[in-house]
């Protein structure tokens, strides 16, 4: 057998290693004795040399016409679209999720790289009224520069690829620096950027300790726009150093989201909504369903169908094709779901399944957590306002729509929400009431289709949104031309 190999960066159109020769290996979460291969772990003046790359191509590819930009896009799709099943493999193999959610996540990246080629074709400014009737007024858009994008771990192929596609349909170029836990299948995405022929320096790739590269990257006199995908304490350092600069920053960090039941939901809907939401790539989702809002008329009910399915759940390897649940991503993330579940306990909730570690043959080797529910929890409680980012649901009975809300909206985060009612009222003061940005009435609190914006409100985001035509509002900067005859 092989020995793992060395996974380097990409900067200028070359794979190059880092001078310190420090790497960090990258752990199979369902074995932890499996290394799947070694990360560089770069320093400022690695990521230095990317950003002149990328500053010294942007002029060029900028000048190329947003169609031509677009032909190279499309070239992308289908070299990450050959390569599917592999990278999807790899994206299970490092991160944990099941191979189905893998394949189905880089299908999702192959069908944004293809929308945004084709935004390429659209318009991208207006003609407005002069009041000077010798003279022609328009708006154009003109790129940032050199992006920055800093992703996190669980959609490696997705949030990536959503964040570079349009900022390269609009002309700028690119540094990327992955989570260092699927740093493997950034690179095989980056293959397929480099097997499509992009210019040398448009897109480039670093590894390495988001302390030290994501931090310089905020700081870098040189990128003008900053997007962000993670955890809100990061985030915020990454949107300060933006603004303290004057560039540009997108933040996405997290969610609490709830699920509200009314009484007169169809409940197998409900759970198999709230189960999905919740619990699929083991709940480690900024739109996963983490509070379960419940009509008192309904709660018994519910809760039992929601156990009964919970308890058929198979946990294992996500390669497995008997598998539901995969594994934590890491170690880390491992240890932090069971203190929030230890935390849940010790406050007084009460366990009504899981709880603890996954057993059974197979299990002993990886970083696997029973599904788990909690009832008699209360909104103040830590699991019902911290991100937990595991399979942990809080089951919270209510006696009216209005207390449902309330407790909804009690919350830092802002993400996304969902209802399930046949009643248009209920929908419609859900609509209006509710705080978040995506709001689902009779589906799922997970997911948003590719062409739509994607975003929250309160600490969840920044403000701006990503996704769809919205994403131009991010990566581009208006222009008004003013021309006298």
């Amino acid at each position: 057998m092989a020995a793992p190999k060395t996974y380097l960066n990409y900067v200028g159109g070359e794979w190059k290693a880092v001078s310190s020769e420090l790497v960090e290996a990258s752990i199979n979460p369902a074995n932890r004795h499996e290394t799947l291969g070694y990360l560089q772990l770069s320093s400022v003046d690695d990521l230095n040399e990317a950003i002149a790359a990328a500053k010294d191509a942007k002029l060029a590819w900028r000048r190329l016409s947003a169609p031509a930009r677009g032909e190279f896009l499309f070239k992308v799709a289908n070299h990450i679209e050959r390569r599917l099943d592999e990278i999807a493999e790899m994206m299970t193999r490092e991160m944990g999720k099941t191979l189905l959610e893998a394949k189905g996540e880089t299908a999702r990246g192959v069908a944004i790289l293809r929308y945004y080629a084709s935004e390429g074709m659209r318009k991208i400014g207006d003609v407005i009224p002069s009041t000077d009737s010798a003279a022609l007024m328009f708006t154009t858009r003109v790129p940032l520069g050199v992006v920055g994008v800093i992703t996190p771990w669980n959609f490696p192929v997705a949030i990536p690829i959503w964040k570079m596609a349009p900022a390269l349909i609009y002309g700028n170029t690119v540094v990327f620096k992955p989570a260092q836990e699927t740093g493997i299948t950034a690179a095989l995405i980056i293959e397929c950027f480099h097997e499509a022929g992009l210019p040398a320096g448009v897109v480039n790739m670093i590894t390495g300790d988001g302390g030290v590269i994501g931090q310089a990257m905020a700081d870098h006199p040189d990128i003008h726009g900053v997007t962000f995908t993670g955890s809100n304490t990061v985030g915020k350092r990454v949107g300060q150093s933006a603004l303290a600069r004057g560039a540009k920053y997108q933040l996405e960090m997290g969610g609490k989201n709830p699920v509200i039941v009314a009484q007169d939901a169809d409940l197998d809907l409900a759970v198999e909504a709230t189960i999905s939401g919740g619990l699929r790539s083991t709940g480690q989702k900024c739109t996963a369903t983490s509070r379960v809002i419940v009509h008192s008329e309904v709660y018994e009910a519910f809760k039992m169908k929601l156990l009964q399915k919970i308890q058929v759940i198979r946990v294992g390897s996500g390669l497995e094709a008997v598998t539901w649940m995969g594994p934590c991503a890491s170690e880390k993330q491992f240890r932090t779901v069971l203190s929030y579940i230890a935390k849940g306990v010790e406050e007084g909730g009460t366990l009504l399944c899981g709880g603890g570690e996954g057993r059974g043959q197979g299990l002993e080797n990886g970083f696997f957590v029973e599904p788990t529910v909690f009832e008699n929890i209360s909104s103040s409680m830590t699991i019902a306002q911290e991100e937990i980012f595991g399979p942990v649901l809080a089951l919270i009975k209510v006696d009216s729509l209005e207390e449902a809300l309330q407790i909804a909206n009690d919350i830092k985060f802002g993400l996304s929400a969902s209802i399930f009612t046949r009643d248009i009222s209920t929908m419609l003061t859900f609509m209006n009431e509710i705080d978040a940005g995506m709001v689902r009435v009779n589906a799922e609190s997970a997911g948003v289709e590719l062409h739509a914006p994607f975003g929250g409100v309160k600490q969840s985001s920044s403000g701006s949104r990503e996704q769809g035509q919205a994403a131009i509002e991010f990566y581009t900067d208006i222009k008004t031309v003013f021309i006298k005859s």
